[in-house]
């Protein structure tokens, strides 16, 4: 199922001329102090604001975005961009990939463990690339009943969509996708916000951390990363069992049997893409959870699953980067793209 990029074409001049063009704007807009119009600008209903804007590679941006509901704390997102895009783009028509980190991960991940922005048919797609904390799980933490910071949840759907979609040129449609933590994070997206994306994708996806004792607390150590409290994120899953129900995929599969829906995992063996001795108790973990969502989306009648359980792989970047390739004609196809 692994799709290899093709070439691109030799540009056009007109498509040169809108590279041009767009690179001195950048160039004018990176001269800006935070407190300059065009960034002044840049800010939701909610108070996130865009404070900082650089250009890191050819039709890559990084937006440095303050957000109240991150304690006001400003946080990376990299765009990858379509050819014709604009800074300050306030047309909204762009067709828009949200492209989600995993557990350890960070917002540069995808481009820099990855082809993702040599891929010719995302082209005509921005690829949006949130940061989502260390180990955040694309979650407003329960933080014992009081909530509050951090609210990846709410950043992202709240303040970051409205922002990228007013002064960024995404546009209302909309997929997503991401590996492992992302992956889970993707599913619970499409799943906790209704018309928000067209489809799904979950590659070696955490997507039913309630599947039993070891997979709970498999992720609860996680959760305890960097001298964490875990019991902040979703609580104890047998006291705040509502709260961790709410956030697990499996016990969401009723939101999610209208979408197009990806999952792909390995049983944790030595694949082809391994050294020879490798084993991954996680992706193990991970692949026995997607094989029980999937199985749960086939009882509730979804009206499109594609699943690639492939056998020997390991929890890792290759797999990851050939998953991505093979889901994109499904993803693509949901956006009305051609792949």
């Amino acid at each position: 199922m692994t799709s290899v990029p093709r070439t691109p074409l030799p540009l056009r001049a007109a498509t040169v001329a809108r590279r041009f063009r767009t690179l001195l704007v950048l160039a004018l807009l990176l001269t800006l102090t935070p407190a300059a119009p065009a960034l002044a600008t840049s800010r939701t209903a909610s108070g996130a604001e865009v404070v900082a804007v650089t250009q890191v590679a050819e039709r890559q941006v990084d937006l440095t975005v303050r957000s109240p509901s991150l304690g006001g704390r400003a946080v990376g997102v990299r765009l990858l961009t379509p050819d014709g895009w604009e800074p300050g783009d306030r047309g909204g028509s762009w067709p828009t990939l949200w492209l989600l980190h995993g557990c350890c991960g960070d917002y540069t991940a995808w481009t820099g463990r990855t082809d993702v922005a040599s891929i010719d048919s995302l082209r005509d797609v921005l690829v949006v690339m949130p940061e989502a904390g260390w180990n955040g799980w694309y979650s407003d933490w329960w933080n014992y009943g009081r909530g509050g910071d951090p609210a990846w949840e709410t950043f992202h759907t709240e303040e970051l969509r409205p922002l990228l979609e007013r002064d960024w040129g995404a546009s209302a449609d909309r997929v997503v996708a991401g590996l492992s933590m992302g992956g889970q994070g993707a599913l619970l997206y499409a799943a906790r916000h209704p018309g928000m994306f067209r489809a799904a994708a979950s590659y070696s996806g955490s997507v039913h951390p309630l599947l039993d004792e070891a997979s709970a607390a498999r992720i609860m150590g996680y959760f305890a990363g960097q001298g964490n409290d875990p019991l902040r994120v979703w609580g104890d899953p047998v006291e705040q069992r509502g709260v961790w129900r709410d956030h697990d995929p499996y016990h969401l599969v009723e939101r999610l049997r209208n979408l197009p829906v990806y999952l792909s995992s390995g049983d944790g063996t030595a694949g082809p893409l391994d050294p020879p001795d490798a084993a991954s108790a996680v992706e193990a973990d991970f692949d026995r959870q997607n094989h029980a969502l999937a199985a749960a989306l086939e009882r509730v009648g979804a009206r499109e699953v594609t699943t690639h359980f492939y056998g020997p792989g390991t929890h890792t970047w290759p797999y990851w980067q050939r998953e991505l390739h093979a889901s994109l004609p499904m993803l693509l196809r949901a956006l009305g793209v051609r792949g």
